[in-house]
Formats: C-alpha cells, sequence, structure tokens
C-alpha cells in the first residue's frame, strides 16, 4: 500500500502526518483537542484527516487514542483524558472522509512505530513503555501487536504495586502510574518543597516560590544542573520504573523494553537507576538471558507513525 495517515489524539491536541511505507512523515498538521465535546473530537479528527489528503493520495487513516479501544478496532469505549464513551470513531470518520480507517490504542499504535521504523526494528518480542502523565504501554509478540480478548489489553501502567496505594484516575489504588510517571514524579517534588525543606531549595526558586508551580520540566532540568535532591527524585522514580519492568520481563520475556514518553528525556539520570532496579528485581538473574532496555527513537512522532501503518495491517 502507499501513503497513509497517522493522528495521534492527545488530551490537549490532535496531531496527524501523511506516513510513506518507509515510516516517514511528509505531510503534518494539527489542531486543538476539544477534549468535553465528544463530537467536536471527531470533527477536528475529520479536519485533520480532510487537510492532510488535499495534497497526497492516501488510501487509509489510523487514529491512535489515549483509553479503551474495542477489538473490532472501530470504537473509543473510554478514554480517560478526554470525553470519548462508546464512541464509533471508526464508523464517523469514515462516513465523514470516505476513506478506511482503523482506531487503536495510542500507546498501541507508538509501540509499533518503534517496532517497524524505530527503536525495536531488529526484534520480535518487544515491550514498549511511554512514562508520560501515566503509563503507557503496548506489546508486540511474535511479530503481532496484543490487544488481548476484548481490545483492551497491556494497560501497564494499571498493574497494581502497592496495595492501598495511591488513589489511580482509573478507580483502583497502588498502580504502577501512581509510582513511576510524570505525575508522580511532580507530586512527590511538590511535597518536598510543600515542607519548605532546605532540599527544595533549588525547585522552589524555578518554581517562584509556589510549590504548585513545579513541573516535570523543572525537575529534570534541575537534575541535569547537579541539583542533588531532584536527581535523588527522578531515581526513586527509575526504581519504580525498574521494578515494573521486572515484572514485566517475568510474565513476558520480550528481547527488548523501549522506554519512550516526556519522562524519558532526562536520560540517564532515569535510566541508570530504571536498569539497576530491573536486574536487582529479575527473576532467575544471571541464570536467563537479559532483555535490552532502549531509549525510543520516533520521540512523539511514533504514535502517528504506528496509527498509519496499522491502517495497513
Amino acid at each position: 500500500m502507499g501513503l497513509a495517515i497517522g493522528v495521534d489524539v492527545g488530551g490537549t491536541k490532535i496531531a496527524g502526518g501523511v506516513v510513506d511505507e518507509a515510516g516517514k512523515i511528509v505531510a503534518r498538521t494539527r489542531r486543538e483537542t476539544p477534549s468535553t465535546d465528544p463530537a467536536a473530537i471527531v470533527d477536528n479528527v475529520v479536519t485533520v484527516v480532510r487537510e492532510l489528503r488535499q495534497d497526497n493520495d492516501v488510501e487509509c487513516v489510523g487514529v491512535g487514542s489515549a483509553g479503551f479501544v474495542d477489538a473490532a478496532r472501530a470504537t473509543v469505549l473510554f478514554a480517560p483524558n478526554l470525553a470519548w464513551r462508546d464512541v464509533p470513531v471508526r464508523d464517523r470518520v469514515t462516513a465523514a472522509t470516505g476513506l478506511p480507517v482503523v482506531v487503536e490504542n495510542d500507546a498501541n499504535a507508538a509501540a509499533w512505530g518503534e517496532f517497524r521504523y524505530g527503536a525495536a526494528e531488529d526484534v520480535d518480542d518487544m515491550i514498549c513503555v511511554t512514562v508520560g502523565t501515566g503509563i503507557g504501554g503496548g506489546l508486540v509478540l511474535d511479530g503481532s501487536i496484543y490487544r488481548g480478548a476484548h481490545g483492551v489489553g497491556a494497560e501497564l501502567g494499571h498493574m497494581r504495586v502497592v496495595p492501598d496505594g495511591h488513589l489511580c484516575g482509573c478507580g483502583n489504588r497502588g498502580c504502577l502510574e501512581q509510582y513511576a510517571s510524570g505525575s508522580a514524579l511532580v507530586r512527590e517534588a511538590r511535597a518536598l518543597a510543600s515542607s519548605r525543606s532546605v532540599f527544595a531549595e533549588r525547585l522552589l526558586e524555578l518554581a517562584g516560590g509556589d510549590p504548585e508551580a513545579i513541573t516535570g520540566p523543572m525537575v529534570t532540568g534541575a537534575a541535569r544542573d547537579g541539583d542533588e535532591p531532584s536527581q535523588e527524585l527522578l531515581a526513586d522514580l527509575g526504581r519504580w520504573l525498574g521494578e515494573g519492568l521486572a515484572s514485566f520481563a517475568a510474565l513476558l520475556d520480550p528481547a527488548v523494553f523501549v522506554i519512550g514518553g516526556g519522562v524519558s528525556e532526562a536520560g540517564d539520570l532515569l535510566l541508570t537507576p530504571t536498569a539497576a532496579a530491573f536486574r536487582r528485581n529479575l527473576t532467575g538473574r544471571g541464570h536467563r538471558p537479559e532483555p535490552e532496555i532502549r531509549v525510543a527513537t520516533l520521540g512523539n512522532d511514533a504514535g502517528i507513525v504506528g496509527a498509519a501503518d496499522l491502517a495497513r495491517v
């Protein structure tokens, strides 16, 4: 097949691109996400598709969205940061554009992009973990995306790691993303700053004295500049992430873990403690092949590229 459109629907923006068979994005556009209006979100997806196809002979469309997508790759059953509840996205976009459409979980799309054209293109079994506001997960097993019986598998961020732990947006307590995500990093940094500890001096300075103004990039920036408390916050997050990866390896035995998402931009400040915790908790360590931990290479384009390519499959 030839050109395909990939659309990545996020909580604040809808990013789209025309993707060729080599995984290269040859045209781009974006729109804001009217996140509280289900019909308006679909309308903006349609606008993105129409704009991109004006100067490109595209054959199909892949739409990536956070949340639960049914096994038919047609309906978004539930999206935590969007007002989509049982929305037949595929049928509505097809009706408006006349193009074949598939809908994918956004983490599945990102995983497929990295598998086909990125950090894991040399293996058949991989797990992609996106560390952003939450934790996203995508599995490629024996060369195919694993979606589960009902299409809602691989929600790795919602593996429970602390009984009766922090309340998660999914309704449970103690999910991994409450300890190993950007949101967890910000929560812990703000708690440290609110205590007016001398260890939070640099973070408070960056936030203008307001603990609630601290952001994840502030913590990462301070850590890169040598602020030890910020480095320790990232190391704590890395420990949780590494322990989670060890559990995933015990269950699925991938060849490669690919770590993406905004928090992964911290580089070795995150990945070194992640790898150490992973090895320390890996089942049968020293007596089994050890999965590699790699950094994603496609960045924010992974979802667009993966969604477009999955529309061809």
